[in-house]
């Protein structure tokens, strides 16, 4: 009989018994249904980028609507402006969906990113007990120690000829001495009542298929969908004063004032003009 070599517990699924893993068949069960938007629930050890991985599946017409991956682990993960992150095996929660939004035009989908934010948003608050908040476009907010702290983030491909990729990562049982940057948090260490990933994955997917379904039937329109105004509520970067980065190194400096129809956020200057930002990086300068 071979020796169990006891000196590298990572490769074992149980070796954190604070982190068990995921139970896809359950997951599957409650999550898959005839009617519903989820089709497939997929749940690997361990991937690069399931954003990566979902976006060449659906490129090759292996991955419909309603393709969910999970990862309990990701090595090569992506944020936005492609920023890098990782997390400890089964810390979090970190997965991609892929969506079809035929019926809607396409200069509405860029709504979808903060859909899915108001979604996780929704969906952890249900099921885990813990406020959060939104920064736009789509970073989901905690509170740690009197401190807004990054505690997860969205991010939107396109994919194939027509389907958009959306993959989310959220930091549930990450401790103190584990998070890669100062200003990150997770939900355990801003009191979460609940850690466990099973029941807040399936909140999660479900509130977002509500709120895709519902801004679906409305063609779009954030305004009649109820979107825009339940984005807009839970938005901590509406009311402060912020600094947008703009691509070709631009940076605009006004007070958050609202979102508009088309998902962008716009800045009431020192100039006396409100100006619409589309893309780029905010950075919180004044608490509200």
């Amino acid at each position: 009989m071979t020796p169990r070599d006891d000196s590298e517990p990572s490769h074992s699924r149980w070796s954190d018994l604070d982190r068990p893993p995921l139970n896809a068949t359950a997951l599957r069960r409650a999550l898959v249904r005839e009617g519903g938007l989820w089709r497939q629930v997929e749940v690997v050890q361990s991937t690069g980028s399931t954003n990566t991985d979902l976006a060449a599946r659906a490129a090759r017409g292996e991955a419909g609507e309603g393709s969910v991956l999970v990862a309990e682990e990701q090595t090569a993960a992506r944020g936005r402006l492609d920023r890098r992150w990782s997390a400890p095996p089964r810390s979090g929660l970190f997965f991609s969906v892929v969506l079809w939004p035929a019926e809607v035009p396409v200069a509405r989908w860029g709504w979808l990113p903060l859909l899915t934010g108001v979604a996780v948003a929704t969906g952890l608050s249900r099921a885990g007990g813990v406020d959060t908040a939104l920064k736009w476009p789509n970073d989901l907010l905690v509170t740690v120690g009197g401190e807004e702290r990054k505690a997860g983030g969205i991010l939107a491909e396109r994919a194939g000829d027509g389907g958009v990729v959306i993959g989310v990562g959220i930091n549930v049982s990450l401790r103190a001495d584990e998070l890669p940057v100062p200003g990150a948090g997770s939900l355990a260490l801003a009191g979460a009542e609940g850690t466990d990933r099973d029941p807040l994955l399936r909140a999660v997917l479900r509130s977002l298929e509500d709120w895709y379904v519902r801004w679906r039937s409305a063609g779009g329109d954030p305004a009649a969908s109820g979107l825009q105004e339940t984005y807009a509520a839970g938005c901590a970067t509406l009311g402060r004063t912020v600094r947008a980065e703009l691509p070709g190194d631009r940076s605009l400096v006004g007070e958050a004032v609202a979102v508009d129809g088309d998902g962008r956020l716009v800045l009431a200057t020192e100039a006396g003009v409100q100006e619409p930002v589309g893309a780029g990086d905010i950075v919180h300068l004044r608490p509200v």
